[in-house]
């Protein structure tokens, strides 16, 4: 007996070729050059919910500043009845009656339903700004953890080859008899503690790397990128009120008190039901065997009141208000507080990294000159060995002053309420 292949079902092809075409549009805005802040946030954010929601969110906000320019406050309603005196008879009296109600606008409520769309298609841009700025922050943090892990992992590397190089003249100056065996010792020991340090740097990187790559959602982005120094611009500090407010946090707040407080007006508009205009054909007859005759109806409904729910609801919008404009205000004393102390964190920074340059040029000196003595055998090992310890811990201390300057200045733009750049 032979078992009939059932061939795949239409909707089935379709899924699996739209999640290929899918894959593709993905794979498509992957970056293929070297990674930067930048891209890494902007790959981040086309993952995240609120960009792939926002498109929709701007569709529905559009739609109802649209529902405000309609001429009708409400879609018409159709309404179809007939009437008979002999229900299951074709004899007897006949009605028949086609009518339509249009809802009309309460005074004022049309042009408080238009502030309340744009009100609330500004939010959507502004909760579009917040939730970037809230993913660039957690970013940035993931970015300079990298750039301090391949930093450190970068001299770890320089270190052992200069206690490898280090090691090789000792040997050849030990089977020359001009070193003692314990010196050879020391400059192994050198080497195999420079080993280990490779090894603990380069598991910091491949865990700071991992983790960098889980905003993007591939593998791959590389901490050393070019020169992360140089990839979020300074900025000058210009505090004020019109700085504070435009960042995307408190404005945020700000555009979800305002949504409220038209929500609250538009409520109050809207303290009774719509009045309705009700315009009726009707078609009847008294007997049977007797000509249709036909008529035409226009009434006015108008409801008499909204009750207490109209009133709940009015309030329940104040009180959204009022939460929101106390939450932006402590959202600007927040911000403020966090501006400056970013400028200060960014200056200090700035110091050190200077301070730490001129350290580790010092020591850059002080190495060539050593180096140099003890090649010509005018310094000790122990003097030898502790210039290099040195220069190795101030080159490390530097190249972390300059990353650490780098990320203060993305803080303070952070604090700013601006996106990388």
């Amino acid at each position: 007996m032979h078992r009939i292949k059932k061939s795949p079902r239409p909707h089935s092809l379709l899924i699996g070729l739209g999640w290929v075409l899918a894959s593709t549009a993905v794979s498509a805005q992957i970056p293929t050059g070297p990674w930067t802040l930048k891209t890494l946030f902007d790959q981040s954010w086309q993952r995240q919910p609120e960009a792939q929601a926002g498109a929709l969110r701007r569709e529905a906000a559009q739609a109802m500043r649209k529902g405000a320019d309609a001429w009708i406050a409400e879609p018409a309603v159709l309404g179809l009845q007939t009437k008979t005196d002999r229900p299951g008879s074709s004899q007897g009296s006949r009605e028949y009656e086609v009518g339509l109600a249009l809802p009309l606008w309460l005074p004022g409520e049309r042009v408080s339903k238009a502030a309340l769309g744009d009100a609330e298609l500004q939010a959507v841009e502004n909760r579009r700004l917040a939730a970037q700025l809230e993913l660039a922050a957690n970013v940035r943090q993931f970015w300079w953890a990298c750039q301090r892990a391949q930093s450190d992992l970068d001299l770890a590397h320089e270190r052992l080859r200069n206690a490898q190089s280090l090691a090789t003249d000792v040997m050849r100056r030990f089977k020359a008899g001009d070193m003692a065996r314990a010196d050879q010792f020391q400059a192994e020991a050198t080497v195999a503690q420079a080993e280990a340090s490779v090894a603990e740097a380069l598991g910091a990187y491949d865990a700071a790397q991992a983790a960098l790559a889980g905003w993007v959602g591939v593998q791959g982005p590389s901490c050393g990128a070019g020169d992360p120094t140089g990839q979020e611009p300074a900025v000058a500090v210009a505090r004020g009120t019109a700085l504070l407010n435009q960042h995307p946090a408190i404005a945020h707040w700000r555009a979800q008190a305002e949504v409220a407080r038209r929500a609250a007006r538009l409520a109050a508009t809207q303290s009774r039901a719509n009045p309705e205009i009700t315009v009726a054909a009707t078609r009847s007859r008294d007997q049977t065997g007797e000509r249709y005759r036909q008529s035409f109806t226009v009434g006015l409904r108008v409801p008499l009141g909204g009750g207490d729910r109209a009133q709940a609801k009015e309030v329940a919008a104040r009180a959204e208000a009022l939460e929101a404009e106390i939450r932006a205000q402590v959202e600007h004393d927040r911000i403020s507080a966090d501006i400056d102390a970013a400028t200060a964190r960014a200056k200090a920074a700035a110091s050190q990294r200077d301070a730490m340059a001129r350290h580790a040029a010092l020591a850059r000196e002080i190495w060539v000159f050593v180096d140099k003595a003890f090649r010509l055998g005018q310094a000790d090992w122990p003097t030898r060995l502790r210039v290099e310890l040195d220069t190795a811990q101030a080159e490390r201390q530097f190249a972390r002053a300059r990353i650490d300057a780098a990320a203060a200045v993305s803080a303070l733009r952070q604090a700013l309420g601006l996106l990388p750049e």
